[in-house]
C-alpha cells in the first residue's frame, strides 16, 4: 500500500512552483512573445521569480497561469476582466483551504467530545460499580490476565 498522498501532494505543489524556465523558454512554451509576458508582470498578473543575476524565472504554476490568461484573452475577456477572475480564482483557493482547515478542527472537536463523553460513561459507571474510573479503565483493556480487576 502507498503513502499518504499529502506528502506528495505538498511535493508537487512546491516542484509546481520552483521558478525553472527563462523568459525565452516561458514565452516558447506559452506562446506569447517575452514583451507581453513583461507587461503582464507589470499588472501583476504574473510573479516571476528572480535569479541571483535578477533574471526573470517563471514556474510550472506561471505557465500554467500565463495559460490561462492567453484562453481568457482569446476569449474576448480583456486585461482588467482577466486581473478580476484571476483575483476571484485566488480568493476562492484561499477560502477552499480555509474549509479544509475548519473541518480539520471540526474532526479534532468532534474526537474530543467523543472522548469526553466516553469518559463521563466511564465515570458515571465506576460510581455505579464502587471503583474508581482508572480501575474500570484498567478493566475495559484489559490487565494482562483474567483476573478481576480490584
Amino acid at each position: 500500500m502507498s503513502r499518504s498522498d499529502g506528502a506528495s501532494e505538498g511535493r508537487d505543489a512546491r516542484d509546481r512552483d520552483k521558478p525553472l524556465y527563462m523568459i525565452s523558454v516561458a514565452a516558447e512554451l506559452t506562446g506569447m512573445h517575452p514583451q507581453t509576458l513583461r507587461v503582464y508582470e507589470q499588472k501583476g498578473l504574473v510573479t516571476p521569480g528572480r535569479s541571483r543575476g535578477n533574471t526573470r524565472l517563471y514556474s510550472q504554476a506561471d505557465i500554467d497561469r500565463l495559460n490561462l490568461i492567453s484562453k481568457l484573452t482569446d476569449e474576448g475577456i480583456n486585461l482588467a476582466g482577466v486581473v478580476r477572475i484571476m483575483d476571484m480564482r485566488e480568493r476562492a483557493r484561499e477560502r477552499d483551504e480555509e474549509i479544509d482547515r475548519l473541518r480539520a478542527r471540526v474532526r479534532e472537536l468532534e474526537d474530543e467530545v467523543h472522548e469526553f463523553h466516553m469518559r463521563e460513561r466511564i465515570t458515571a459507571l465506576a460510581r455505579y460499580d464502587g471503583q474508581s474510573p482508572e480501575q474500570v479503565m484498567r478493566g475495559l483493556l484489559g490487565n494482562g490476565n483474567n483476573d478481576p480487576v480490584e
